[in-house]
């Protein structure tokens, strides 16, 4: 890619990185599915609100996320000059000013869709929640707590994304943040969520210890960070396949999104030899493979639970 012949558009959208939205969108998608399985029925409003305010959060993190790691990116591009795909602020796509006040732009505007949005759903935590997970984002990345350099960032991850996000978009829906279709399959997504944040330390890992930054790749290594997250994905899985009667679905209702995530961990695993330290390519195809198997599984399962709950397959109620 040559940073020169992108325009300013095409320079705010590759700072955005929209490939990675699914790690987000997701599991906000699965929270908007339970809860309006367990309402009944779904929330134009509610869906319209977790559209925005996912359009900013994702803003709000992407941006700021660059903006606190510019100092160990800046690291890595002089260790590694060729390797990997260009970095927002030490390649000069943008400005590190600019990125912080766009960041900090989105964040407002989630706080505002918020509480505009909880008046008129008459979701009164709705606002609350969003600060809550806006406020997850910013222990993880930005001072002075930044626990993704003091070894706290990956469970900080899994409990934002397999915890937070889902029970918010919950509550838009149905006015519980905690139904109990989300409390039966939260064990699974929360795995799922933990093996995701152990693989993306590995891209990073000798640029992370250089710069500090205390990851699970970057303080017990490659290998271990990989058989991390291939357990972890198959645990998400079985933990899916055991949780009795969800939301009263039938048991193929929920071996079908399991098997999903256990294909492609198959996959995962065959690519896993291959994902070793600075092997930046291989370790791309790795945590393909590793993304794949969590967002088509949580996909399904969403699909599955919102049928069921609207009464959509036969001789099953929500």
């Amino acid at each position: 890619m040559h940073v020169e012949s992108m325009g300013l558009a095409g320079r705010w959208w590759y700072a955005l990185k929209p490939a990675s939205w699914p790690k987000v969108f997701v599991p906000a998608l699965f929270g908007q599915a339970v809860g309006a399985a367990q309402a009944g029925r779904v929330s134009v409003g509610a869906l319209a609100f977790g559209a925005l305010w996912m359009v900013a959060d994702v803003a709000f993190i992407v941006l700021l996320n660059d903006w606190g790691d510019r100092a160990v990116d800046a690291l890595k591009r002089r260790m590694f000059p060729k390797a990997g795909s260009p970095k927002t602020i030490p390649d000069g796509i943008l400005p590190a000013e600019a990125l912080l006040a766009a960041g900090l732009g989105a964040g407002v505007v989630a706080l505002l869709l918020a509480a505009l949005a909880g008046t008129t759903l008459e979701r009164p935590l709705l606002a609350p929640l969003s600060a809550l997970a806006l406020f997850v984002f910013i222990a993880y990345s930005l001072p002075p707590l930044r626990l993704n350099y003091r070894g706290g960032g990956e469970v900080l991850e899994m409990v934002g994304v397999g915890a937070m996000l889902p029970a918010l978009h919950a509550y838009a829906q149905c006015g519980q943040w905690a139904p109990a279709g989300l409390v039966a399959l939260l064990p699974g997504l929360l795995a799922l969520s933990l093996s995701s944040a152990l693989a993306s330390g590995l891209s990073d890992e000798e640029s992370d210890r250089a710069g500090g930054k205390r990851t699970w790749a970057s303080v017990r290594g490659n290998a271990a960070a990989r058989r991390g997250s291939e357990v972890l994905l198959v645990l998400g899985a079985l933990l899916w396949l055991v949780v009795p009667g969800v939301m009263r679905l039938a048991p193929l209702r929920t071996v079908l999104p399991a098997a999903v995530v256990l294909f492609f961990a198959m996959r995962v695993r065959r690519r896993s030899a291959d994902a070793v330290t600075n092997a930046f390519g291989a370790q791309s195809a790795y945590k393909l493979e590793l993304h794949r198997a969590i967002w088509w599984g949580t996909f399904m399962l969403s699909g599955l639970v919102l049928m069921s709950g609207l009464g959509l397959f036969s001789g099953v109620s929500a």
